[in-house]
């Protein structure tokens, strides 16, 4: 049986704001030394998936630079391929025309399945036990289904589903629903009914959850299957849950295993010496990458390769990416620092009254605050919570209240 994945990876990710300022949502690190199309490249390695095509759009340098040959997913072998997908004549404008804009390079493969993964999703998945349940109920499409809280059926897809967990009704991001198994976004067509709706639909922004799925179960009598995934699947697109996500790799019990041998998460990781931790030094319940030297204190937080963590300083509820110079007397609580951020002496972030961010409610208004790649820290500042602060901001004064946006 020859597959084809396509992996989805060209989008903004725009609910993250500041952090896909510089990049796409699937190139964003995540638990320290992974970006978040680790998960995806390595579920596909793992289930034997080894002929891979990337839709890339968006800031796509990050990216390709990232998986290169595909190495360390074990894609640069004699019998594997991964391509990437950049638009060549016209843009991308929704993730059903990216496929169709790319029949050419299916054709190619001449697979007899073509599996569509998203590339900015959080899990570990078999995609073999969705494959041989699509061949055993001859279905001509199957979606990889999740149930959700009702409360947030107005996020996803929604199916409707028989005894036999053939589909019967797709709604895209109801406000209310009797149903609440979601699709994950992931699909596995039999290639020629891709091929053909691909063709037949016409609109130029074309798009699954809101055309393609739609049109073959309500316009179609092909056989559609749900196969329902239970293991740990999570959407980091917004600035909650990607801190969320992130710390609760700290804890103790987590379905999301980062240290089982038997699938793991490969990664192009740095060439960094080991962590080195100072006589002062003190770490509780966090995850530290390769490459960070700490001097003082980091409690429940998640450190990316080549962060510095001066003396007297104390970091807490953070995720701080890499090459991230934290000088001393610092103080940081409940914070999302982005890539080369430089912090100055004596210097206060995500402290004060929980005001949401002025500028941004609707993104900030838990008491993160967010400093863009690059940006300056000036000594002796004091940032309140839900703030944004760009690369470019200017510090005319040192009490930054609560809500503020600096650009």
């Amino acid at each position: 049986m020859n597959i084809l994945a396509l992996i989805l990876a060209g989008g903004k990710g725009s609910r993250l704001d500041l952090l896909s300022n510089k990049r796409s949502k699937p190139a964003m690190p995540f638990g320290g030394k992974f970006r978040i199309i680790d998960f995806t490249l390595s579920n596909c390695s793992q289930s034997n998936i080894y002929d891979i095509g990337i839709l890339t759009q968006y800031l796509p340098l990050s990216l390709n630079s990232h998986i290169g040959s595909g190495k360390a997913w074990d894609l640069d072998r004699r019998d594997s391929s991964v391509t990437l997908l950049q638009p060549h004549n016209y843009w991308y404008l929704g993730t059903a025309d990216a496929v169709r804009k790319n029949i050419s390079f299916i054709d190619q493969r001449n697979p007899n399945l073509v599996l569509i993964l998203s590339g900015d999703h959080i899990y570990k998945m078999d995609y073999r036990k969705m494959v041989d349940q699509h061949l055993k109920t001859g279905a001509k499409l199957t979606i990889a289904t999740k149930v959700v809280p009702f409360s947030d059926v107005s996020r996803f897809g929604i199916m409707e589903v028989n005894h036999d967990y053939e589909i019967t009704a797709f709604k895209e991001k109801p406000k209310t629903s009797t149903s609440n198994l979601a699709s994950m976004g992931i699909y596995l067509f039999d290639v020629e009914l891709l091929k053909q709706v691909l063709i037949e639909l016409p609109q130029d922004d074309l798009d699954f959850g809101h055309h393609i799925i739609p049109h073959i179960i309500d316009k179609t009598s092909k056989a559609v299957f749900a196969y329902k995934f239970e293991d740990y699947w999570q959407d980091v697109g917004t600035y909650d849950s990607y801190l969320e996500t992130n710390l609760a790799l700290n804890e103790n019990a987590i379905d999301l295993d980062l240290y089982d041998p038997s699938w793991k998460v490969y990664t192009k990781s740095e060439d960094l010496p080991p962590v080195k931790v100072g006589a002062d030094a003190s770490i509780k319940n966090s995850l530290i990458s390769n490459g960070c030297i700490i001097e003082g204190t980091v409690i429940n937080s998640v450190l990316s390769p080549g962060v510095r963590v001066g003396k007297h300083t104390i970091i807490e509820d953070s995720v701080i990416l890499n090459h991230v110079i934290i000088s001393d007397y610092v103080t940081i609580k409940k914070a999302i620092i982005d890539k080369k951020v430089v912090i100055g002496r004596h210097t206060s972030i995500g402290h004060g009254d929980d005001t949401p961010n002025i500028e941004k409610p609707d993104l900030l208004d838990s008491g993160i605050t967010v400093i863009e790649k690059g940006a300056i820290i000036p000594s002796d500042t004091n940032i309140g919570k839900n703030c944004r602060i760009f690369k470019s901001a200017m510090f005319t004064q040192k009490e930054i209240p609560s809500g503020s946006t600096l650009k």
